[in-house]
């Protein structure tokens, strides 16, 4: 089942969108915090999302832009203000298409469909794992926070994958070995300390300081 994200501040249309795309088999989450629309994005991990100009806070060149940032998942603007301007912009921001309201159901259903065929017959979407503010893309093994933006070497990336996968659970030394022994390098005890701390640099390095709690004799946590 694909799953639309509505970021849409009028809730009569976004409940309006919400009960067509359910009939159409859509699995649908409409934002609430328009504070902090990454942080559902990432929980949510959208096929598709329909995104209005003018929100509160940040409206939604701001949101698109961030977005485009750890993901290239269709974007679909939707707004009142249809000019010709607010549509060069919404397209040079990364949006994949634009829908002037008032729009009929029925189109932009026709238009959604259209564009998860285009873009899931030839090829898979990319997961988001969010923390803390900070956004792991599994796609390219990248990590955002803020206005900075890491590559995570391989080791890096799959001990920061699982922490984030168990956040609030305590991981095991064995459990994080087993997942770098995947790799082609060997781990073992001192190695896999050796790129534990390594990480814990780098994430400092971004603003992301004490991301890490080590459980002595034990493991490592993300606090939930």
């Amino acid at each position: 089942m694909y799953r639309l994200l509505i970021v849409e501040d009028d809730k009569g249309i976004a409940e309006a969108i919400k009960t067509q795309a359910e009939m159409w088999d859509l699995e649908v989450c409409c934002i609430h915090n328009f504070r902090n629309v990454m942080e559902e994005f990432a929980q949510f991990d959208p096929h598709i999302i329909l995104l209005d100009i003018s929100l509160p806070f940040f409206n939604g060149y701001h949101w698109c832009s961030e977005i485009r940032k750890v993901s290239r998942v269709p974007i679909i603007f939707i707004s009142s203000a249809a000019d010709n301007m607010n549509m060069i912009m919404a397209m040079n921001m990364g949006g994949d298409d634009f829908i002037a309201k008032p729009f009929d159901q029925s189109v932009l259903m026709a238009k959604l469909q259209a564009m998860l065929r285009r873009t899931y017959d030839f090829g898979s979407t990319v997961s988001v794992l969010e923390h803390r503010g900070a956004l792991l893309n599994t796609g390219d093994n990248t990590l955002s926070y803020g206005e900075e933006k890491i590559s995570l070497s391989k080791n890096e990336f799959r001990i920061l994958l699982t922490l984030m996968k168990n956040k609030g659970k305590v991981v095991s030394r064995e459990k994080l070995m087993e997942q770098l022994w995947e790799t082609d390098s060997f781990i073992d005890e001192n190695t896999l300390s050796v790129n534990v701390n390594r990480l814990r640099k780098r994430l400092d390095a971004v603003g992301l300081e004490n991301f890490i709690t080590t459980k002595f004799g034990v493991g490592y946590l993300i606090e939930g």
